[in-house]
């Protein structure tokens, strides 16, 4: 790859022409903090007691005073990175980062955190770290410490503004799943429709059939669309319009034809909890269905509609009663058959799928 003039090429990639590519011994000085036994940390003395996995309480002393990057050097976190501003104590568990003069302390920590020091850990009982291996990894660095200061404050400010949006995403999903909960149960209608939800066996919605064939090395990257049950765990959720795998003629014509509109479960799964998981197909494409998995083809109910209401945590608790198995969990059509469903009038759950 060519670079621009204003750029050249590191060890550590393509950087601006006036940064250098150094080891972090270059920079920043690291050394482990003190012993300490736990009888002398708790949780009402001044000072802030910090470890391999971050703060474990207080102390009556303190080892350092300033701004520092520590980073955890044993235990199951280790290779985490946080800053400390202040007196504190840091053990002998916790790598204490200082910053050498001209260079900013907030970038290195800012750094550290992004360069995932835990694979760097030895592989033994308790992971750990080694601070020569650590100080002699290279990182690049802008040659101002005040560029180093102006750089961290606008990644740690875009950091932020990304974590309180992550927060709101998840807040709304939150809330989307807590209003799909009580539409899928009829806890709350929708406008226009009153009246009780009929109960019905599953079997009575409509017929169930078993996939057959299709093994792992006879799927291809074209040829008749396909779903095996595998990929119903780790590939859909609860409907699909098109699938990812496909298999020859051949194979097809020993496997279990679906169409749209049919359900497909899990036939076999690693826990009970997880066992039945299903998927709607709504593609328009004839398509076919491997082994372990079972085939529902619903008669005048809205199978979108299905595809939520079967994965709820209500029917998920039926399926993993009626599971079979230890090491592997199996659920047959007959035992799928037996679940009991609260079902409302077709229009209905139109209605509650549009809403999805």
């Amino acid at each position: 790859m060519e670079v621009m003039a204003r750029y050249k090429k590191t060890e550590v990639g393509v950087i601006p022409g006036d940064w250098d590519a150094v080891e972090l011994r270059a920079v920043c000085s690291m050394k482990s903090g003190e012993t300490i036994t736990s009888a002398r940390i708790d949780q009402f003395s001044q000072y802030p007691c910090f470890g391999g996995n971050g703060l474990r309480g207080f102390t009556s002393r303190y080892t350092h005073d300033g701004c520092f990057a520590l980073i955890g050097r044993q235990g199951a976190l280790c290779g985490n990175v946080i800053g400390a501003d202040g007196k504190f104590f840091a053990s002998e568990h916790a790598i204490v980062v200082t910053a050498r003069s001209g260079f900013d302390i907030q970038f290195i920590t800012y750094v550290l955190g992004k360069m995932h020091l835990n694979r760097h850990s030895e592989s033994s009982a308790q992971p750990g770290l080694s601070v020569s291996k650590i100080i002699s990894l290279p990182l690049a660095i802008p040659p101002t410490q005040a560029e180093q200061r102006a750089i961290s404050v606008a990644l740690t400010s875009v950091d932020v503004l990304l974590e309180g949006l992550q927060q709101l995403i998840a807040k709304k999903c939150d809330l989307k799943q807590a209003a799909m909960q009580q539409l899928l149960s009829g806890k709350r209608r929708l406008p226009g429709f009153s009246g009780a939800w009929e109960v019905k066996r599953l079997g009575d919605v409509g017929a169930f059939f078993k996939g057959k064939g299709i093994k792992k090395d006879e799927t291809k990257s074209e040829g008749s669309p396909c779903i095996r049950y595998g990929e119903i765990y780790t590939r859909y959720n609860d409907f699909t319009r098109s699938l990812f795998t496909f298999i020859s003629s051949e194979v097809a014509s020993q496997s279990q034809k679906i169409f749209m509109g049919d359900l497909a479960f899990a036939g076999s799964g690693e826990t009970s909890e997880e066992i039945g998981k299903c998927v709607a197909y709504m593609g328009d494409e004839e398509a076919y269905a491997g082994g372990d998995t079972v085939i529902l083809r619903p008669n005048g109910q809205n199978s979108m509609f299905l595809g939520y209401y079967l994965n709820t945590p209500a029917i998920a608790t039926q399926k993993a009663r009626l599971g079979q198995g230890d090491a592997v969990v199996h659920i047959s059509a007959s035992h799928l058959a037996q679940i009991q469903v609260l079902l409302p009038g077709k229009n209905e759950q139109a209605w509650i799928r549009e809403v999805f």
